[in-house]
């Protein structure tokens, strides 16, 4: 099959939508589908939406791009529209309804989780045939080999890393561990890094801060910890905390947006007034949980391989209704052609025996 996504792929660090992208159209192409990123040939057999706001950086098509794909070049190719963005990631406006709107292109939409799909549907916005694909990173990047276990004497080593400096991404927490960092009761038993941009003008204190890193770099620097914060607020999904999952990090996540869906079982559950609790929680079930990520569900093959099975569903669909449609067309002419049969050898007989006036 030849699949469109709608993307720019970028190289280095880029955030996890970019990552999405780069292991599907990997996946894709291994399996001997054709993967492009553009509505410049004629025989697309699907398209798949990623973000129809036509000023993002990663975006190669719009949703008025497709609709004018389909009325115009090929009618019968088939669209998915994947959403993994909302207004309450980031406190914008409008941004929900737009995507309801960019959604009527659609002959699938696939949610990156339960949250945000009942997010858009308890907000009166019913997008089509909806359903659930989780989301995953590739486990030959991110892996447990040569992880950095905790050895009981040593602090440990709590990590967190971010592509976006958007406050949201859970910098009142961080700034809070910063700020523990300073009592001594904390800092001779834990350190903190953080990897990736920060906000404007904002400044750690007791914090190591290491540049945006990507693919093997990031998880050699995530190995070197002990466990994974996140305390992003209103995540679709995520891919920071998936990656440390990987690499062996329990969590310790914030009760937020899909956070819960995805750690779960992984790792310990906080919010704003209890964190300092959580952080000695971990402490004392570190090792139950390093048990536990043995089993870690979300990887990059498993979800590609969703997307995959889908995306071969919808053009089978598309070529068997075309089939039904050709043939009752055929029927119909067929029908037709007998009864116009009939008709004339009915009124040649009549004629002939003087019976048709």
């Amino acid at each position: 099959m030849k699949v469109s996504i709608g993307a720019y792929i970028k190289d280095g660090p880029w955030g996890g939508g970019n990552l999405f992208f780069q292991n599907l159209k990997k996946h894709l192409e291994q399996k001997g589908h054709k993967v492009i990123n553009h509505l410049l040939e004629d025989d697309i057999d699907l398209i798949l939406l990623t973000d129809p706001r036509k000023d993002s950086e990663s975006s190669s098509f719009t949703n008025h791009d497709i609709e004018q794909y389909k009325e115009k070049i090929n009618p019968n190719t088939k669209v998915v529209h994947r959403v993994n963005e909302c207004d309450e990631r980031k406190e914008t406006k409008g941004l929900n309804e737009f995507i309801f709107n960019a959604n009527k292109c659609a002959d699938s939409t696939v949610f990156v989780s339960e949250w945000i799909k009942n997010l858009y549907f308890n907000q009166g916005y019913k997008l089509i045939n909806p359903k659930v694909i989780m989301s995953g990173s590739n486990t030959q990047i991110f892996n447990k080999e040569n992880k950095n276990i905790w050895n009981k004497n040593e602090k440990i080593a709590i990590v967190t890393h971010h592509w976006g400096g958007n406050w949201n991404k859970g910098f009142d927490i961080y700034s809070k561990l910063d700020e523990l960092l300073d009592d001594l009761n904390y800092s001779s038993k834990f350190e903190f890094t953080y990897i990736g941009n920060l906000p404007d003008n904002f400044k750690f204190k007791n914090v190591k801060v290491i540049k945006p890193l990507s693919g093997k770099n990031l998880a050699e620097q995530l190995k070197k910890n002990h466990i994974y914060l996140t305390a992003s607020l209103n995540e679709p999904s995520g891919n920071h905390h998936i990656e440390g999952a990987l690499c062996g990090l329990p969590i310790l996540f914030i009760d937020s947006g899909a956070l819960p869906e995805y750690c779960e079982e992984y790792g310990i559950k906080f919010n704003p007034k209890n964190f300092h609790e959580k952080l000695f929680e971990m402490q004392e079930q570190y090792f139950y949980f390093i048990e536990n990520l043995k089993n870690y569900p979300y990887k990059s093959e498993s979800m590609c391989d969703d997307y995959e099975k889908l995306f071969i569903r919808m053009i089978k669909e598309e070529k068997k209704e075309i089939a039904i449609t050709n043939k009752k067309q055929f029927y119909k002419k067929l029908t037709l052609s007998i009864k116009r049969i009939i008709f004339l050898n009915l009124y040649n007989l009549f004629r002939k025996n003087k019976l048709w006036k």
